[in-house]
C-alpha cells in the first residue's frame, strides 16, 4: 500500500497555537517503527486541558511548574489504526493489522521500566504530547516499537467500541486501585466517559452499593444503565447528608474522584468514613485547597492516585468484545479533523456529550 508524503493533522506549536494542516509531513519511519493509517481518535479531557494551556502541560509563569510537553506535536492518545508499513526489524506485525497502543511511551531503561512498572517511566513521554511521539489526530501515526506497548484490536469491534479501549483501560486501573470488595459502599464522582468505564467495571466487583454523582442528569441516566445502584446530582441533593443517612452516619468506604474539579475532592473527604479509601484519578486545571488534618488526625485515610492503564488493555479489549463492559452510547459524536474546534468544544461535555472522537 502506497503511503503519501503529506497528511491532514492537528498540530500544537504552543499553548496558544493549534493549527489544522492539510499538508503536514507523514512521519518518516526507521527499521524499528510501524506506521499506521489512523482509523479513529478520541478526545480526552487531558487533550482539552492541554489545548487550554494548563500549567501541568506547558509550565507555569512563575516557574514552579516546569513545562512537560515538547512541541510541535500532534495531540491524541486514544487512537487505533491499521498497519501500512513495518520496519525491517519489526516482527509479528503485517500490513492491515488493526492495532492500538498504551498512552505511555516507556524508555525501557529507567528503574520503573526495569521493575515492570512501565507506566511510571521516569522520562514519561507519551503519545500525543511530544514531537517524537505524535498522536492520533492525524491521518498517520508512527509507532516506535521499542517505546510502545502494542495491542491488537479485534475486527469484531466497531470503531465506537474500539475508541473506548484506551479510556476504559485507565478506568480499570483506577477501580483496581480502589480495591473494591462486596461489602463496600462505593461513591464515584463523575460519570463522563472514564466514569462510565469505571462504573461498568466496578459492577463486576459487586460492591454492596455503587453510588454515582454527576451534575448532568443525562450522565446519571447512563450511569444507571451501566450498573450504578443510586445516582445523585449534587446541585439538587445534599450528597454528603444522603451518604450519612445511608451508612448510619459513618460515610462511604471508598470514594473515587473522576471529575477534576476541586469541589469534588473536598466533598469526597467529607463523606468518606474513617479508615476509608480515597482514589484520585483526574487531571486538574487548578489547585485544590484542603485541610489535610482530615487525612491524618481525623480519619486516617488511604489516599491513592491512579495513572494510566498498565496491563489493562487485554482485559478491556476482551470485556468490550464479549459484552462484559458496556459501551453503548459512550461515543456520542464523530467529527472530521478539519472541524476540530467544534469537536473540542463538544468534548467539554457542556452540551451533554460523553466521548467525542475523530473518524478518518
Amino acid at each position: 500500500m502506497g503511503v503519501p508524503k503529506t497528511m491532514k493533522a492537528l498540530v500544537a506549536y504552543s499553548k496558544t497555537d493549534y493549527r489544522y494542516e492539510e499538508n503536514y509531513p507523514v512521519p518518516e519511519c526507521g527499521p524499528d517503527d510501524i506506521l499506521i493509517k489512523t482509523e479513529g481518535c478520541g478526545i480526552c479531557a487531558g487533550d482539552l486541558k492541554c489545548q487550554h494551556g494548563a500549567d501541568m502541560f506547558w509550565g507555569s509563569d512563575d516557574g514552579t511548574q516546569p513545562s512537560w510537553v515538547q512541541p510541535p506535536f500532534i495531540p491524541g492518545h486514544e487512537f487505533l489504526g491499521r498497519v501500512v508499513y513495518t520496519g525491517e526489524n519489526v516482527k509479528g506485525y503485517a500490513e492491515g493489522d488493526r492495532i492500538c497502543v498504551d498512552q505511555i511511551a516507556p524508555c525501557g531503561e529507567c528503574r520503573f521500566c526495569r521493575d515492570g512498572r512501565y507506566w511510571m517511566c521516569q522520562p514519561h513521554q507519551m503519545y500525543g504530547f511530544f514531537k517524537d511521539f505524535c498522536g492520533g489526530m492525524a491521518e498517520y501515526v508512527r509507532i516506535r516499537t521499542k517505546h510502545a506497548v502494542i495491542h491488537r484490536v479485534p475486527e469484531s469491534l466497531t470503531l465506537e467500541q474500539a475508541i473506548c479501549i484506551e479510556p476504559y483501560g485507565c478506568s480499570k486501573h483506577c477501580v483496581d486501585r480502589a480495591d473494591i470488595h462486596a461489602e463496600d459502599v462505593v461513591v464515584l464522582s463523575g460519570a463522563g466517559t472514564l466514569g462510565l468505564g469505571m462504573i461498568t467495571y466496578a459492577r463486576t466487583r459487586n460492591p454492596r452499593k455503587l453510588i454515582v454523582l454527576d451534575m448532568l442528569d443525562n450522565r446519571l441516566e447512563k450511569a444507571k444503565e451501566f450498573g450504578a445502584d443510586i445516582v445523585w446530582n449534587p446541585s439538587k441533593v445534599d450528597v454528603v447528608e444522603e451518604i450519612m443517612k445511608l451508612t448510619d452516619g459513618y460515610g462511604c468506604d471508598t470514594y473515587i474522584e473522576a471529575t477534576g474539579h476541586p469541589s469534588s475532592v473536598t466533598q469526597g473527604m467529607q463523606m468518606i468514613r474513617k479508615l476509608g479509601r480515597f482514589v484520585e484519578f483526574s487531571v486538574f486545571a487548578a489547585p485544590t485547597l484542603l485541610d489535610w488534618s482530615i487525612i491524618g488526625d481525623r480519619k486516617e485515610l488511604d489516599v491513592l492516585g491512579s495513572h494510566l492503564s498498565p496491563y489493562c488493555f487485554p482485559y478491556v479489549i476482551e470485556g468490550i468484545a464479549n459484552g462484559t463492559l458496556k459501551t453503548d452510547g459512550v461515543v456520542s459524536s464523530m467529527y472530521e479533523l478539519k472541524d476540530w474546534k467544534e469537536a473540542f468544544d463538544r468534548a467539554t461535555g457542556k452540551y451533554g456529550d460523553f466521548k467525542v472522537a475523530f473518524r478518518f
